[in-house]
């Protein structure tokens, strides 16, 4: 991919961010993601690019959402998967809580998983840490490994969790090592990204979330050479025949970084929508002038860029 598109893709986060932005604290959810869906579908039909939906909200019946198999773009750039999440914590925008994002990550076509939308089991650290974790190892011994790997003491150690009530013996075996907690109300993309930044706070990601989230965070950590790792969960057969149609023949297996994210050629961006530990959110301010700050990242070259920007909505286009 060329390195043009990357300040491309963080103009569909940055109008994503604005639109839902308008609906902060009002408590009326779908309008928040509608207006973040149009804002990106708007921004998406004016590049030069031939996309595919592989990270979406839904089937093409559950429209106006960004569906998987959507085609972005103007069919006359390079092939890409997509993976996209207009307003990643709704409930969190509607509520004027913290850490509601625009996200969104491309990469070459056919190397995103495709992940239905089913639950996933996760971890996520730092490129500190990397290597040193396992999924499948209890969780005591993984923060104990990313306190050695941070060169921390245990109590140090901050580690995020959903505030959901299937979570309540993680958190009560993590509260046992020692390590400090930080439970979220929604949103585990952003607690992801986190990991791979030490003046977040936080060290660690794990529990249960929505899979397409899961595909979003190890792009965004693949960038910063962290890992993640996961394995879907399937709940009934339903979900377990959507995985066969997905192409995952087992469900059950561990899925590393390279299995969600093939190669190093991506490209994430993500802008605050509320502000978070990493991000500032969209601030509106006199005459019709908006300022938002973004994360761009490409896995290929390393480069990471923090963009504020300031927007003249008098000068957009409606």
């Amino acid at each position: 991919m060329e390195r043009e598109l990357a300040l491309e893709i963080g103009r569909v986060t940055e109008v994503a961010a604005i639109a839902s932005a308008e609906w902060m604290g009002l408590g009326k959810k779908m309008e928040a993601d509608q207006a973040a869906t149009t804002a990106m579908r708007h921004m998406f039909d004016t590049m030069a690019l031939d996309g595919t939906v592989v990270i979406g909200e839904g089937e093409m019946d559950e429209a106006p959402m960004l569906y998987i198999g959507e085609k972005l773009g103007d069919g006359n750039g390079p092939h890409l998967d997509i993976a996209v999440d207009p307003l990643e914590g709704t409930n969190i925008l509607v509520n004027g809580s913290f850490n509601a994002l625009s996200v969104l990550a491309v990469a070459p076509a056919g190397t995103l998983l495709h992940a239905p939308d089913i639950y996933m089991q996760k971890l996520a650290v730092g490129s500190r840490a990397r290597g040193k974790v396992d999924i499948d190892q209890p969780i005591k011994e993984n923060v104990l490994a990313v306190a050695k790997a941070l060169g921390k003491n245990t109590i140090d150690v901050v580690v995020a969790v959903l505030d959901r009530e299937r979570h309540a013996n993680l958190i009560q075996e993590i509260r046992s090592t020692g390590a400090r907690i930080k439970l979220l109300s929604d949103g585990d993309v952003a607690a992801a990204i986190n990991t791979g930044f030490d003046d977040t706070g936080v060290d660690m990601m794990v529990g249960i979330g929505g899979a397409p989230e899961g595909v979003l965070s190890a792009a965004a950590l693949k960038c910063v050479k962290g890992d993640f790792q996961a394995r879907l969960l399937p709940e009934n057969e339903e979900q377990m025949k959507r995985c066969l149609q997905m192409g995952i023949t087992d469900p059950s297996k561990v899925l590393y970084m390279e299995d969600l994210v093939a190669g190093d050629d991506v490209i994430f961006s993500a802008t605050g929508v509320t502000d978070g530990e990493l991000l500032r959110g969209v601030r509106f301010l006199s005459e019709n002038k908006v300022t938002t700050h973004s994360i761009i990242m490409r896995g290929k070259t390393g480069t990471i860029r923090f963009i504020t920007a300031r927007h003249d909505r008098s000068k957009k286009r409606p």
